[in-house]
């Protein structure tokens, strides 16, 4: 079985990494793809609950794994004792035809970075795995 392709957007904070994803999503989409997002957070500690929820209580409980299910959509929260790699976290992705993710500069993986016109000097030192600049 052959992996999922992996396409990662990359550049600095605030240079429209999020902006082109909202344009590239819908497209591949229009064209019959289905796609998958990977959002990479530097910070530990995200919190996608909120205090009082019942989901963050069961969390802050100590439960390992908080599922939260509704008939249209899924959610799943896991504690690690490390932070996954890119590879590790899309080998858990099923029923795509492309990962798409905003970050991940390190992984290694095929890269669209974003540029903007007053950081044009990093165009000199981005990585080899650049394919296109936006």
């Amino acid at each position: 079985m052959q992996a999922t392709p992996i396409v990662s957007i990359i550049g600095r904070s605030r240079t429209g990494k999020t902006t082109l994803l909202e344009k590239v999503i819908p497209e591949l989409k229009r064209r019959g793809y289905r796609v998958a997002t990977v959002k990479h957070h530097a910070h530990a500690g995200f919190e996608i609950d909120y205090a009082g929820k019942d989901s963050w209580r069961h969390a802050r409980a100590g439960s390992d794994v908080v599922i939260i299910a509704a008939p249209d959509k899924i959610a799943s929260i896991r504690r690690l004792p490390r932070e996954q790699t890119l590879d590790e976290i899309a080998a858990a992705v099923s029923g795509v035809d492309i990962i798409l993710t905003d970050g991940y500069r390190s992984a290694g993986k095929p890269a669209i970075a974003v540029v903007r016109a007053t950081d044009s000097e990093e165009l000199a030192s981005l990585p080899a795995q650049v394919f296109a600049v936006a």
